[in-house]
């Protein structure tokens, strides 16, 4: 092996082993770079020009190797660890990976311009959320490819109802009325911006056609106070850090109602010992909250970074139990296998909003004033309080009139 490629072993091994990474994980990533070095140094491509195209062809290589040293197939997840450890190489090699898409044709320089142009109005114009970015973003770049692609680089300015009407039509097929709806509200908002920018002749965004959905339609899946109780005591059993970990978390869940990405991004800092209370930062809103550190939540917490947090220099109370230790990406597993666990089967869905409905009905019932609610849940306005109210069905039921008549009918 080249003694350039001996370096960036060793820099890679370095990297591991800052990240934590147990010795039998950091020896098999290196392994397996060595043979990804070794395959392309045989051919004469550099390490800086291998692209996502030759890691694929690569991997198929090394399942057939695989096949023909141990006479069968590997397990399902076995191509996870050489994947894993060449990404980790050509992070090191490329500085990024994946690479940023480069442009091959005239479509692809105009959708990457506007791309970036339309992100940039979104972050700064909008200050929107960078989930809501995400979610734009998506759906502008397969837009721009599909139009691009198929009427060429000057179809933008010809764009007509039809086009829209096509593409609703080829986004629509085994999607919810609601994922319609929000594929459509996502097309207008790119319409509005190609507008805005003189893209297209006229504003398309009023033609973009989606399904109506009814005010409180749909009631959301909730857990009852006892329901919680049973999920917290049957969390509370795992003392693995894992455990202590998920029981920190659904105390936040049951004690605020906060959303998922406000707990991934809660920080040491954000919890101050000493005055017994906690900044929220809400991700949609962008605004703080600070909220008093009740009991059960502060111990848990407590409990975790003590016994169950491993060492890290990630500033997130919550990171992954394995390496590389950061912030957590998503909650979601981790609820439903906590959930399920306890033997509770909510009738819709079954993540972390759950609980964040549940704290709403549990304030509503209480008496406690819509806009307080809207205060600790996060809300702009009462608008977004809302659609809690009608959770509170059994409440409704209890101050219903009676139907005149009803005695005769009866």
């Amino acid at each position: 092996m080249p003694n350039t490629d001996c370096e960036l072993i060793a820099e890679l091994k370095a990297a591991l082993i800052t990240q934590r990474y147990s010795p039998v994980v950091t020896g098999n990533y290196c392994a397996y770079a060595r043979g990804f070095l070794d395959y392309f140094a045989r051919r004469s491509i550099p390490i800086a020009e291998v692209t996502e195209a030759q890691v694929t062809h690569y991997l198929r290589h090394a399942i057939a190797m695989f096949r023909k040293r141990h006479g069968r197939s590997p397990g399902p997840y076995w191509h996870s660890i050489p994947r894993s450890g060449i990404h980790a190489l050509l992070r090191l090699a490329q500085g990024q990976w994946p690479p940023a898409p480069k442009a091959t044709c005239a479509a692809d320089t105009l959708r990457f311009a506007i791309c970036d142009e339309y992100e940039t109005w979104l972050r700064e114009e909008r200050g929107l959320a960078e989930p809501s970015i995400y979610a734009l973003m998506w759906e502008g770049r397969n837009f721009l490819a599909w139009q691009l692609d198929r009427c060429g680089v000057d179809s933008l300015m010809e764009m007509s109802v039809g086009d829209i009407d096509r593409y609703m039509d080829m986004r629509s097929p085994h999607q919810t009325r609601k994922s319609v709806k929000d594929v459509a509200e996502r097309l207008r908002s790119l319409l509005r911006y190609l507008h805005r920018t003189r893209r297209t002749a006229i504003d398309l965004s009023p033609h973009v056609i989606a399904p109506l959905l009814y005010a409180y339609e749909g009631v959301p899946s909730i857990l009852e106070r006892d329901q919680i109780a049973a999920v917290l005591e049957t969390a509370s059993k795992d003392t693995t850090p894992i455990g202590l970990r998920d029981q920190a978390i659904l105390q936040l869940l049951a004690t605020y109602g906060l959303r998922s990405g406000e707990i991934r991004s809660l920080k040491i800092e954000d919890i101050d010992w000493r005055a017994e209370s906690i900044r929220i930062l809400h991700t949609k809103t962008r605004a703080c909250s600070y909220l008093p550190l009740m009991a059960p939540v502060g111990e848990a917490i407590l409990t975790y970074l003590r016994s169950g947090r491993p060492q890290t220099d990630a500033r997130e109370v919550f990171v992954r139990t394995r390496a590389p230790y950061g912030r957590l990406r998503v909650l979601h597993s981790a609820v439903f296998r906590r959930i399920r666990d306890a033997g509770v089967k909510p009738p819709g869905k079954c993540g972390p909003h759950i609980f964040r409905h549940a704290r709403a009905v549990e304030m509503l019932r209480a008496s406690v004033p819509q806009k307080v609610i809207g205060d600790m849940l996060g809300h702009r306005s009462t608008e977004s309080t809302a659609p809690y109210l009608k959770l509170a069905t059994e409440d409704l039921r209890a101050i219903a009139l009676d139907v005149p008549g009803s005695e005769v009918l009866s």
